[in-house]
């Protein structure tokens, strides 16, 4: 994204704090702005999306399925909308696979955090504590994880 922040300029406090797993239904594809709304979570930083990509990582064959769940521009720019910083999907984009570029550019444009590709699958829906740990590279845009959940007790 051109003007976009790299990981130098990162604030880590962005990655670290409540986050809502919220568990999309297997019959939903898309998570659309009419999907958000009706989950009430106006104002909330951060959300990740366990979805029923999850079983595809099961696939020992580890095929690449271009019709995975994912964030359409809508509900990009619902979270853009009501404050979201944070966003994460258990597969390799956030985006649509024929979508995949309006998305991105609406989130991080307006300094969104995205997470691809977590583990959610052994994970239930709620409130949790979120530290994620990106690796220290320099002038990069993105970065590998280290992201874990930790029980609101």
């Amino acid at each position: 994204i051109e003007g976009g922040a790299d990981l130098d300029s990162l604030d880590l406090d962005r990655l670290i704090g409540l986050a809502i797993v919220v568990e999309v239904p297997d019959s939903k594809k898309v998570i659309d702005r009419e999907f958000l709304e009706d989950l009430h979570i106006e104002q909330t930083q951060r959300v990740l999306f366990k979805t029923s990509n999850s079983k595809l990582w099961q696939d020992p064959q580890q095929v690449f399925y271009k019709d995975y769940v994912a964030v359409d521009p809508s509900g990009a720019k619902w979270l853009v909308e009501h404050g979201c910083e944070l966003v994460g999907i258990d597969y390799l984009s956030i985006a649509p696979y024929d979508q995949s570029k309006e998305p991105h550019e609406i989130l991080l444009s307006n300094g969104v955090i995205v997470l691809e590709s977590i583990n959610l699958d052994q994970v239930p829906a709620g409130a949790y504590e979120l530290i994620c740990l990106p690796l220290k590279l320099n002038a990069r845009e993105a970065s590998p994880v280290r992201a874990i959940l930790k029980i609101i007790e």
